[in-house]
């Protein structure tokens, strides 16, 4: 069980530091809305990954190469959306100027969405966790039960720790602020542009 738990954290540990749409929109939020209000978002994936594990693991990696193309068009839009909504935050960004936040529990929707239209978590079920989950899982629960926590858990973690750092970012100050703030639209506008190339044009 131990062994399992351990490749868990591993594998959480590189989810929440490998760069990618989800993590970027967290970031985005905590430089517009502040790490406490963000830091609900870190809880997205336990929402949208338990669909996404039974389809990556039981239908997804026997679905035709154009229906995948088709999933990573659908993710590289609403990535392009999300980038669309981080550029209006920036266009129109005033220190001097108090937010009416909104609810926590939209960030976790939001976020959820946003990890649930993103190919690369389906592939990393299909081609990395998920064989071992289920090899686990054949030799004892315990052994599926205990990867699932020291993934989640690492996660969780590695992601409240991103959150924290770049929504402080803005106690240097304001100018700082908003260069972050339009480096992280940039970069959601990359991830979708990316999808949509992988979805069109990749053979």
């Amino acid at each position: 069980m131990w062994v399992y738990l351990l490749q868990g954290v591993g594998f959480g540990f590189a989810a929440a530091s490998q760069p990618g749409p989800f993590q970027t929109f967290l970031i985005s939020q905590a430089l517009t809305r502040g790490w406490k209000r963000t830091l609900p978002g870190v809880f997205a994936p336990l929402l949208s990954d338990g669909p996404i594990i039974l389809l990556s693991v039981f239908v997804l990696s026997q679905l035709p190469e154009n229906l995948q193309r088709i999933m990573y068009i659908v993710g590289g839009l609403f990535v392009l959306y999300l980038a669309y909504d981080a550029f209006k935050s920036w266009r129109d960004y005033d220190e001097s100027i108090v937010r009416v936040e909104a609810a926590s529990h939209q960030t976790i929707l939001k976020g959820a969405m946003t990890n649930a239209l993103s190919p690369g978590a389906y592939f990393f079920w299909i081609f990395v966790t998920g064989p071992i989950l289920v090899q686990g899982w054949r030799e004892t629960p315990l052994n599926g039960i205990a990867l699932l926590i020291g993934f989640y858990a690492t996660l969780i973690f590695g992601l409240a720790t991103i959150i924290i750092i770049f929504g402080a970012a803005s106690r240097f100050g304001p100018k700082l602020n908003h260069t972050l703030l339009g480096l992280s639209c940039l970069v959601l506008f990359g991830f979708g542009l990316y999808q949509l190339w992988l979805g069109i044009f990749n053979s």
